[in-house]
């Protein structure tokens, strides 16, 4: 994957699960971050901005389930996907995960092939170019799995910056980026790249997306940032 790789933060409190679980998402192309309870998960969270999270149940002080409480409850980390790890397998559990806001419950011990299936799902969801998915916006169809870009049938050549860049957009047209979140989406949170280069990119987009006409489909926000649509 690119730098633009989804990071999922692991909330464990055992050492041997919590590295196995970091070697195996790790394996599979994400790139991953650890919080060993509740109070370090809250601070990464804020630190590290995560696609999605994995948190235990069971956790020192502050208990995975509050954890997921106090995210959902929050505006800027509501739509971050929780997947909930327990070893509490009764029905009661699973429904009281869920309604704190849980998107999925898995029940120790779990199958990992099963859970990286799991963490596929969620981000297909809410970051599906990551994961192979075709998007499309208009008369724009971006192929994640081919690389390839069209726009009323007819082939874009785009850089491999603009390709991420368009993705960010089409995943969730309408949002508007700063240009702080572009670099940490696009170029990855532990590169330092000048803003500026952010706009040198959205000009190269811009060309690239009108080269055979049609309207510009970015829209430039005074003082906030990008959006498509």
């Amino acid at each position: 994957m690119s730098t633009s790789q989804p990071t999922v933060l692991v909330v464990e409190d055992e050492p041997a699960q919590r590295e196995v679980l970091a070697y195996n998402l790790e394996a599979e192309g994400f790139r991953v971050t650890k919080a060993e309870n509740g109070e370090e998960a809250l601070i990464m969270v804020d630190e590290e901005n995560p696609d999605i999270i994995v948190l235990d149940w069971m956790l020192p002080n502050v208990s995975g389930i509050e954890v997921c409480r106090r995210l959902k409850t929050r505006t800027e980390t509501r739509g971050v996907p929780i997947i909930m790890l327990s070893a509490r397998s009764e029905e009661v559990d699973k429904v009281r995960g869920l309604e704190t806001g849980a998107d999925d419950y898995v029940v120790k011990p779990y199958s990992l092939v099963e859970l990286m299936a799991r963490v596929r799902a969620q981000l297909r969801r809410t970051r599906p170019a990551t994961v192979g998915e075709r998007l499309e916006y208009e008369d724009i169809v971006l192929d994640a799995e081919t690389h390839r870009v069209t726009r009323d049938g007819e082939a874009l050549k785009l850089g491999p910056t603009e390709f991420r860049l368009l993705s960010t957009f089409m995943e969730k047209p309408g949002r508007v980026w700063s240009r702080e979140q572009l670099l940490d989406r696009v170029w990855g949170r532990d590169i330092y790249v000048d803003t500026r280069t952010v706009d040198v990119h959205i000009g190269r987009l811009r060309k690239a997306l009108t080269l055979h006409g049609g309207v510009d489909p970015l829209r430039t926000v005074r003082g906030a940032g990008y959006a498509l649509g």
